[in-house]
């Protein structure tokens, strides 16, 4: 069995390969030239095999060197970020989620009060977005979607049912005493084309032709609801304090479900333990929400 090789020496080849200096890697490991250089050529007689070519300036990296650089990095570079977690003597760790910003001002927003005092070194960096999100190429832990929880690439963890309602403001709720009342108002739309669709099929009415503006977020829609520009479709429990303040009106109960809100993370990805964290909290709040 090969010893274990030393992590000086190791850290010593690392610095003077991204280097391609003794005196540089030196510089950056306060040590000097001459240790950084020993520690290099006891790596190579214990490999058994050349890992620089020594030049009149500089260094050149072997082919056997090319290939346990990377390695290395790697190592070393998960290493520093795990260090950096213990900082203030406490483990430390940054979640970075995409959470679609209906449900992100909602229902999240009201709760991360109650996940800071429970996990006070899990940080949350919170990034909006429209629905319309790749995790992988936006380094995202996680992701909260819209939808039917269909999305292959990642586990998909359903935390709320959200059917769609008509909501809008009271002055124009005076005016709807039936749901064909509609025709004569402004119907706000969102970018998935069939939500009226689909509220006229539940509410036992032909669809017919619409004209008013179109969102590409709820969240939006809505405030031009309560603005009075028109009548939205929109999940009311998204919208709890707007009702009860007044500020909107839910005139009828027909509901239609189109989907719901899902935590989402890539299947190739390991959950670390502050995912996990994450994960458990927010699960179990959407298990206990009304």
């Amino acid at each position: 069995m090969r010893p274990h090789l030393p992590l000086n020496a190791l850290r010593a080849f690392e610095a003077s390969a991204r280097h391609l200096s003794f005196t540089r890697a030196a510089q950056e490991l306060n040590v000097t030239q001459a240790a950084v250089s020993q520690q290099v050529r006891a790596l190579e007689e214990r490999l058994g095999t050349p890992l620089f070519r020594r030049l009149p300036r500089g260094l050149n990296v072997t082919d056997e060197g090319r290939a346990l650089l990377p390695v290395l990095s790697d190592a070393f570079g998960r290493i520093e970020a795990v260090l950096k977690q213990f900082e203030g003597g406490h483990f430390h760790e940054v979640l970075t989620v995409g959470v679609v910003g209906t449900f992100a001002v909602g229902w999240l927003m009201p709760r991360l009060k109650a996940f800071r005092e429970t996990h006070p070194f899990v940080e949350l960096r919170l990034l909006t977005h429209n629905n319309l999100v790749d995790p992988a190429s936006e380094g995202l832990d996680f992701a909260i979607r819209f939808g039917a929880g269909i999305w292959p690439a990642t586990h998909n963890a359903l935390l709320l049912d959200a059917p769609l309602a008509v909501l809008c403001a009271p002055d124009i709720a005076r005016r709807l005493g039936k749901p064909s009342d509609l025709a004569n108002e402004v119907l706000l739309r969102s970018y998935r084309a069939d939500d009226w669709t689909n509220w006229f099929d539940a509410a036992g009415l032909d669809a017919w032709t619409m004209n008013g503006p179109v969102f590409d977020s709820s969240r939006l829609m809505v405030e031009a609801a309560v603005q009075g520009a028109g009548v939205a479709l929109a999940p009311p429990r998204m919208f709890v304090r707007e009702l009860q303040a007044g500020l909107l009106v839910q005139p009828f109960d027909i509901e239609v479900k189109t989907g719901g809100y899902w935590l989402t993370w890539l299947k190739s990805r390991r959950l670390s333990h502050g995912m996990r964290l994450f994960r458990d909290w927010i699960v179990a709040q959407a298990e206990e929400a009304p």
